[in-house]
């Protein structure tokens, strides 16, 4: 009995290699000019402090965009006057109608005030690596495009995103749209109708996807490394609980269902080999079993984020963190939750 499970947990690893190509495919190319017509817009609520990171990589960029639109989604602290600063145009948020989430809202604001025949959207805790601009308009074939973030790393807690992180890039990479950025062409935007047509969706890029397909416009998306970067959930574990239960369930239920199950059967595997070493204390193939699954969890963390090779060696923590609030946010799923202040629905 103990050896079929030890092959279970065996092929269950080898399994998770399948995922791997996701998690690698990245921006590849960089184009020649020095000048694009593109329309950046930013919706931002309460983003003072992480505003100036995202436009000066924006500005220092060798590759310089129409405009820079920041849209201030009923700030209470300084967010349109560091936009100002860094030399951004403000649009304030007109009221939130009925029906909209206020990123959403103030997106489709932001694109109706646009001047560019693209339109990159960004998350105001993002930003650039130098030539990160221009490597991802390298990459931008038309239709609508995402780059998936990698994950700056800097406290301890935050470690915890791991496998978010991962499902996160497995799940949309390469025909999916990231949340966090989406770059797509003004006539495209228009014929799906624009962040209208999910103006009640937390996961907004991840069902237009869904719409631009329909309407025979491919979408498609890279992960990020070298080329964009965010900070998830700075402000504490609470923050970071709560952004992860809004959504990510729903999320989860719009990735590949073969991807899912692969997924799924290789974090499994992953905690069969911990569960194998306890009850048995059989530590020569347990042991060497584990050591292989930290290694693949270290190799796959830091293709999506700049996770410390502890996360690595104690991947379990994070796992079994992952599994909590996964259920918590299905549980939690069409419920209301708060977020930024706001009372809102839950994917």
């Amino acid at each position: 009995m103990e050896q079929f499970a030890l092959f279970i947990a065996v092929s269950l690893w080898a399994a998770g290699f399948l995922i791997l190509p996701r998690l690698r495919r990245r921006c590849t190319s960089t184009p020649a000019n020095t000048a694009a017509d593109v329309s950046v817009i930013i919706p931002a609520r309460n983003e003072a402090r992480n505003l100036p990171v995202l436009l000066n990589s924006l500005t220092s960029q060798p590759t310089k965009v129409r405009e820079i639109i920041v849209v201030d989604d009923g700030s209470t602290d300084n967010t349109a006057g560091v936009a100002r600063e860094h030399g951004a145009r403000v649009l304030s948020s007109q009221p939130l109608p009925d029906g909209w989430r206020g990123k959403t809202w103030a997106c489709y604001q932001g694109a109706q005030a646009a001047t560019g025949n693209v339109l990159l959207f960004l998350d105001a805790d993002t930003w650039f690596e130098p030539g990160g601009l221009a490597r991802t308009l390298g990459a931008y074939k038309g239709g609508a495009f995402s780059v998936g973030p990698y994950h700056a790393v800097q406290k301890p807690y935050e470690s915890l995103s791991l496998f978010f992180n991962l499902n996160m890039t497995v799940g949309t990479v390469p025909d999916g749209l990231f949340g966090q950025s989406m770059l797509v062409e003004r006539t495209a935007y228009r014929r799906v109708g624009g962040h209208k047509a999910v103006k009640n969706r937390i996961l907004e890029n991840s069902f237009l996807a869904g719409h631009f397909r329909e309407a025979g416009i491919p979408a498609s998306s890279v992960s990020g490394k070298g080329t964009f970067c965010f900070r998830m959930y700075p402000n504490g574990l609470a923050e970071l609980a709560a952004g992860w239960t809004k959504g990510f369930a729903a999320g989860a239920g719009q990735t590949p269902r073969v991807v899912l199950l692969i997924t799924v059967a290789w974090m499994i595997g992953l905690m069969l080999s911990p569960i194998g070493l306890l009850a048995t204390g059989h530590w020569t193939a347990w042991g060497i079993t584990y050591l292989a699954c930290a290694l693949q969890v270290g190799w796959f963390g830091r293709q999506v984020g700049s996770f410390h090779w502890l996360s690595a060696l104690f991947y379990p923590v994070p796992l079994i963190f992952f599994f909590v609030l996964f259920a918590w946010s299905s549980a939690r799923s069409g419920k209301q939750v708060k977020w930024k202040g706001r009372e809102i629905r839950a994917d």
